[in-house]
Parts: C-alpha cells; structure tokens; sequence
C-alpha cells in the first residue's frame, strides 16, 4: 500500500502540466496547438519565448527532482517495502512518465527530458553532470535542443557504468535499468525529430549558438 501511495503521488506531481498551466495563466495560449504540439519546456520556449521556457524548464526538471528526493522518503502507511535507493528510482520514473503521459491532459504531455533530469540530479548527480556538459555543447555548437537532449540521455548510463569503477563501487542494478531506459524512452519520444534531423529539417535556436557571437566581432 504504501509503495503505490509513493508511486501515485510522484505520477500526479509529474503529470501536472506545467506549459499548458503557465500557457494559459498568462499568456491565454495554449502551447499544443502552436509549434510542435508538445507540451514540454522546449515547445513552450518556441512559441512564447525564454520568459515562458525557462520557468516551464524549472518546474519540470523540479517534478523529477522532488519526485525523487522528497516523495520516496516519505514513509506512508507504514514504508515501502523497497530499499530507499530503488524507491527513488521508481519514484522518479513514474514522475517521467506522467510527465509524459498526463492524466490533467489526455495523457498528451511533454517528452520527459526536463523531468528526467531532475530525478536523475538526485539519483545520479555524476552522470548528469556530464550529461549537460553534452547537452550544453550541442546546443551552443548546434542550436539543436532534440540533438543535445537525445545525446544527453544515452551519457547517462554509460557514465553511470563507467564513473563508478575508479571509485571502486558498482551502481545499483536498479540504477544502471533506469538510466537506459531512460534512454530508450526519451529517444522514442524524440522519433519524430530523429526523423526531421535526418531529413535536415529539425528546427533549431540560432541564438543559441554563441559560437556565432565571436564571427560577428
């Protein structure tokens, strides 16, 4: 009982539909019918710009994170009967998937990257340092959010295998299953841009690229 209560709780606080919400509160647009049609921080930054992508950015990289570290330390009706690690891990992907899979919304949400990151920070702050380092890279040489996003979510878990070996420990298996899946996960959410960058038709954010700050000088 009380795992599920955990569970619930972390799908209901990732699916609260932060672009939609935000979207219409002040900007009395919705960002599903602009765009791309997602409901994720990317889609919200191109149709209403940075004051509305970076707040969206914030809130559901929060939902993976409170997800994670607050939500699965709660010991309801009685404590879960995991070890803490796991119920972290399990706490966050199910935050990723209502993310994902909005109940607020026809289950017609974002693609978890944000929120992924946020549960990943309090499971595995290694890896995911790295991971926006990638991000960080692509999106300043490239200008492409889906392109650093994807290569982003495949350095997780092989940071996750091979950071730990000079500090002689071994992740959790649990760990390890969730940063591919994650993987996996957050490449098929990406199918239809996977499918535009291979047509070179992916839109990308120019002003991103600061690269280009230093030909103009």
């Amino acid at each position: 009982m009380s795992l599920a209560a955990n569970l619930i709780l972390s799908y209901l606080i990732g699916a609260f539909p932060t672009s939609v919400v935000l979207g219409h509160l002040f900007w009395k647009t919705d960002v599903r019918q602009h765009g791309s049609g997602n409901a994720g921080a990317t889609n919200a930054w191109r149709v209403l710009g940075w004051k509305a992508g970076v707040p969206v950015l914030l809130i559901d990289f929060a939902k993976g994170a409170v997800s994670a570290g607050l939500i699965s330390r709660l010991r309801l009706f009685g404590g879960a009967p995991v070890d803490p690690s796991t119920l972290a891990v399990l706490c966050g992907l199910v935050a990723v998937l209502g993310h994902v899979f909005p109940v607020y919304t026809r289950f017609r949400g974002g693609k978890g990257v944000a929120t992924a990151a946020g549960m990943l920070v309090m499971v595995a702050p290694g890896p995911v340092g790295v991971a926006v380092g990638v991000f960080a890279l692509l999106v300043v040489t490239s200008g492409c959010v889906s392109l650093g996003s994807i290569l982003a979510a495949w350095t997780v878990p092989f940071c996750v295998l091979f950071l730990s070996r000079p500090a002689g420990t071994s992740p959790s298996a649990a760990l390890v299953a969730l940063a591919f899946a994650l993987a996996v996960f957050i490449t098929i959410t990406h199918r239809t841009n996977i499918r535009c960058l291979l047509r070179g038709e992916e839109k990308t954010f120019p002003k991103l690229q600061l690269w280009r700050l230093f030909l103009r000088k």
